[in-house]
C-alpha cells in the first residue's frame, strides 16, 4: 500500500502531465468555452483524486477522460446556469498547440453540432480515440459511436461544403 505523499506526488505528476490535453478536450466538448472548460476538468480531477488508489494505471488516461466528459454533462445539466460570467480581470490563458487549423473555426463548426454528437467527432478525429475507447468514455456502444460520428461529419460537410476538406 503507498503512502500518502506518494500517492499524493504520482497524482501531482498525472495532473502536470494531462491537465491541458484534458482542459483542450473539455473546451473542445464545451464550444470554446475556455472558463467553463477549467472548472469541469477542476471537477473531474478532484473525483479522479477521490478514486486515484482504486484507478488501475493502465486505464488511467481513458479514466480521466471518461471523467471530463461526465463532468461536462454534468455541467450541462445544471437547473441553473448563468450565461454569462463577468470578470474584474481576464484569466490567465494557456495556450493550445495548433494544428495548423484555427481553433476558433473548428470550435465554430463544433458549436453546430449536438452535444453527443459533437463528443464523439472531438473524441474520434480530433483526441484521435478509436471507436472502442470512444464508446468507453461516453458510456455508449461502439455502434453509436460510429453512427454518431459519421452522422456529424455528414451534417458538418453537408452545412459548411467550403471546410469539407477539414473533416476526415
Amino acid at each position: 500500500m503507498k503512502s500518502a505523499s506518494e500517492r499524493d506526488r504520482e497524482f501531482s505528476a498525472f495532473v502536470s502531465a494531462q491537465r491541458a490535453v484534458l482542459v483542450r478536450l473539455a473546451a473542445l466538448l464545451l464550444t470554446g468555452d475556455r472558463a467553463t472548460a477549467e472548472d469541469v476538468v477542476q471537477t473531474a480531477l478532484t473525483r479522479l483524486y477521490v478514486t486515484w488508489p482504486k484507478v488501475r494505471p493502465d486505464t488511467l488516461n481513458a479514466y480521466a477522460r471518461r471523467s471530463v466528459v461526465n463532468a461536462v454533462i454534468d455541467d450541462r445539466r445544471k437547473l441553473f446556469r448563468r450565461r454569462e460570467r463577468s470578470q474584474a480581470e481576464l484569466p490567465d490563458v494557456t495556450t493550445v498547440e495548433s494544428r495548423d487549423v484555427d481553433q476558433t473555426a473548428v470550435i465554430a463548426l463544433l458549436s453546430t453540432l449536438p452535444a453527443r454528437m459533437r463528443a464523439a467527432v472531438v473524441l474520434r478525429y480530433i483526441e484521435g480515440l478509436n471507436a472502442a475507447e470512444t464508446a468507453d468514455a461516453l458510456g455508449c456502444s461502439e455502434g453509436t459511436v460510429r453512427s454518431q460520428s459519421a452522422r456529424g461529419l455528414e451534417r458538418l460537410r453537408a452545412v459548411f461544403p467550403e471546410h469539407a476538406h477539414n473533416f476526415a
